[in-house]
């Protein structure tokens, strides 16, 4: 993994100065639990500080990435840093016991040893009490680091004898940046923004040929809904059910079309409002003024009910059926 300094400064710059101030100070501990959402470079910030601290000649803050110690871990053979991930749902006694006993070797590589547990929210009971010894009695110099999305979900155990940091939601408008740098427009890059805060997977959604056909089934069928419901029963028959056949294709769009309202909501109340759909800003503020928020409310209730059902397993073209119908409800719009 290559590590952008600048982009975790831009990013995470109070946890790069809480994790460089432990380093400055020799203050190292033995556990720490990273927290952070999907996209708030996390796993990055996870790498940059252990190369920082496995490094035979860190400059300052810097890791050299010429030592054997960072050549090692950059190639995935540095025999002090061990990774543990979930093997379906949970994280399994067996991977907590492949874990102690490689840790319990006696390494060619002298210093500092650590074990990074991915998605520790996925460790069980079993799984945690194994650890839980070791965690408070290592062996040599060792240093855990937990990495999760929830840390109550981490058993408190574990979360009791860890230091805890706490990563901020990565940003938006950061995010929008970085895509228009890399030749995404800026509606495209403000509605990816919406759907993930990680740049590599917007990326490849920028440049997926499904995703933009989404996108544009979706704008369709608002504009269908503004008319009628005849008119957006048959966008539903005819090109949202073909496009949408599994679960994860339907949530999405479900969400992209919640988006969509909460854009109408949004300039309605200001009309230099930041929107999902920048390129829909004129049909967007047309729709603002038909619509009242008492029936922007009704829609955005019903996409959300939609999405909850969607959970229950409801058959797809009923559901689609009723939401069109619960869209037109009050005459949201005329």
């Amino acid at each position: 993994m290559q590590v952008d300094l600048t982009m975790l400064e831009q990013t995470q710059p109070y946890v790069l100065k809480q994790l460089q101030t432990i380093f400055d100070h020799q203050k190292v501990g033995h556990a720490y639990i990273f927290e952070g959402t999907r996209g708030s470079l996390v796993e990055e910030m996870m790498f940059y500080f252990t190369e920082l601290l496995l490094c035979e000649h860190p400059n300052g803050h810097v890791p050299c990435e010429t030592c054997r110690s960072c050549v090692r871990l950059h190639s995935g053979n540095h025999l002090n840093f061990h990774e543990v991930f979930p093997e379906g749902q949970f994280i399994k006694v067996d991977a907590i016991e492949r874990l102690l006993d490689e840790l319990s070797k006696k390494g060619v590589e002298e210093g500092r040893k650590i074990y990074v547990i991915h998605d520790a929210e996925r460790l069980n009971v079993k799984s945690a009490n194994k650890l839980l010894k070791y965690l408070e009695e290592p062996d040599g110099t060792v240093t855990a680091i937990f990495l999760t999305n929830n840390i109550n979900a981490i058993i408190p155990t574990i979360r009791s004898r860890c230091q805890q940091i706490k990563f901020q939601p990565a940003s938006k408008k950061l995010l929008v940046k970085q895509l228009q740098e890399h030749q995404v427009t800026y509606s495209s890059a403000s509605t990816l923004s919406m759907i993930t805060a990680n740049l590599d997977e917007a990326l490849h959604l920028s440049n997926d040929d499904a995703f933009a056909h989404a996108r544009k089934t979706v704008l369709k069928l608002v504009e269908a809904v503004s008319k009628n419901v005849h008119e957006s029963l048959l966008v539903v028959h005819e090109e949202w059910l073909p496009a949408f056949k599994e679960k994860e294709q339907m949530e999405l769009a479900l969400d992209l079309l919640l988006f969509a309202i909460r854009d109408i909501v949004a300039i309605k109340a200001n009309p230099e409002a930041e929107l999902t759909y920048p390129d829909q800003k004129q049909l967007w503020s047309m729709l603002a003024l038909r619509s009242s928020y008492q029936h922007l409310s009704v829609q955005l209730e019903a996409v959300l009910r939609a999405r909850q059902q969607l959970q229950s397993n409801m058959n797809r073209t009923l559901l689609m059926e009723q939401l069109m119908l619960n869209l037109q409800e009050g005459k949201s719009f005329v």
